[in-house]
């Protein structure tokens, strides 16, 4: 048999972006439940004993528990797709006019239009709560409602200078991701550039922040540039070869889902988790083809990947202030401090936890998130006359 003619990987000159795509909507999906799987886990911990404390558990407990220790592949995913979609879409505008200062303006806004009103949220739900006091907020480095913490942690020194804003501990990977957001265009200008000068000064820059920065945020930085790489590329094959290659990622994922390090993200899981994007990444590779628009289910997919896509970045920065906050409410007003696995009422308890962090998070999405492009498009026209405005006055400086 000849494996050209059942396996081939085409390199693309563009990363596909069509949301009609299969790989998109598979995108949009594991978005969406990524983040999902993260609150839930969090919830789980926060509100469940630990699960080798429970003797005896219902059987829907272990599969809850089982689910929720994929919490380290979901944000590992994050990465991934991060990368591929960044990155990938970085590249194709890398030769247009401007398009590091447009790309610069998309971060920043993605980040902050969601970052600022959660950070205020977190804490307005603090000084309710009685865990933040308004005047000893002040700049203190080490004090995580400080001013300093608020501003650190929207440039991603949390972890690194400041502590995560709020002590809300899933913010760690954000500053991962804004590390990575200000790497790959040093990385790209200096591959791609025009001018042996900015190409240079990239490269000199890079080499010194990837030298500064914790190794585990230079570590997976690599894994966040095999999605970049991994979005140039097609692999074609047959529908037999992509559901044997969807049967092996499940394998692997639940293999170290079962023996891999669950906590951690340092250079220690480095390993197994290269491994696992590869996976992943092959997936999405060979799954860049148009979707049925005939079909019902794949229409069903697409609106359903899209929905909770949408707010999974939401919900992600969000659930754990709101978990603090439900957790305060079910001590004092129905007295349940910890929850209890075999009990009914209690297990009502847990999913109206989850419904509730859900639906504020969609409803934050509705308030901030949802008005990201408008804020976008804001900013760049303010560029755009900024701009312009020098380039009026060198041109009357150069006439004069």
């Amino acid at each position: 048999m000849n494996f050209s003619s059942v396996l081939r990987a085409n390199y693309q000159l563009r990363t596909r972006v069509d949301e009609n795509d299969c790989h998109s909507i598979l995108i949009s999906l594991l978005r969406g439940m990524a983040a999902i799987v993260v609150a839930t886990a969090h919830l789980r911990a926060a509100v469940y004993p630990s699960f080798r404390a429970v003797s005896d558990p219902p059987v829907w407990f272990n599969m809850l528990a089982f689910i929720c220790g994929f919490a380290h592949q979901a944000v590992l995913i994050f990465f991934v797709i991060s990368g591929w979609l960044v990155g990938g879409s970085l590249l194709n505008r890398m030769h247009e006019r401007h398009a590091i200062t447009n790309y610069a303006i998309d971060r920043i806004t993605r980040l902050w239009t969601v970052l600022i009103p959660t950070f205020l949220v977190t804490l307005l739900i603090a000084i309710g709560l009685g865990t933040a006091d308004p005047g000893e907020l002040g700049f203190s480095p080490a004090h995580p409602y400080s001013a300093s913490a608020f501003v650190g942690n929207l440039i991603g020194l949390q972890g690194i200078v400041v502590p995560n804003f709020g002590e809300n501990f899933a913010l760690w990977s954000l500053a991962n991701e804004t590390w990575y957001y200000l790497l790959f265009p040093l990385l790209a200008v200096a591959l791609f550039g025009q001018g042996t000068f900015a190409r240079f000064s990239c490269l000199a820059s890079l080499v010194f922040l990837c030298f500064m920065l914790p190794s585990s945020i230079v570590g997976y930085f690599f894994i966040w540039l095999l999605g970049v790489a991994s979005s140039r590329f097609q692999i074609e094959c047959g529908n037999g070869v992509r559901w044997l290659w969807v049967g092996l990622t499940l394998m692997v994922s639940v293999y170290f889902r079962l023996t891999g390090e669950l906590d951690a993200f340092e250079m220690s899981t480095l390993g197994q988790d290269i491994l696992c994007s590869v996976f992943y990444l092959v997936l999405l590779s060979s799954l860049q083809f148009r979707a049925s628009s005939q079909s019902r289910f794949v229409s069903l997919l697409r609106k359903g990947g899209r929905f909770f896509a949408e707010f999974s970045f939401t919900l992600y920065v969000l659930h754990v202030p709101l978990i603090g906050l439900l957790r305060h409410i079910s001590e004092v007003q129905i007295g349940l401090r910890v929850l209890s696995p075999s009990d009914a009422t209690h297990t009502g308890v847990f999913f109206g936890m989850l419904t509730v962090l859900l639906a504020s998070a969609y409803l934050s999405y509705l308030l901030f998130e949802s008005k990201t492009c408008r804020v976008r498009n804001v900013v760049k026209n303010l560029a755009k006359r900024y701009r312009e405005s020098r380039s009026g006055q060198a041109t009357v400086s150069t006439k004069g």
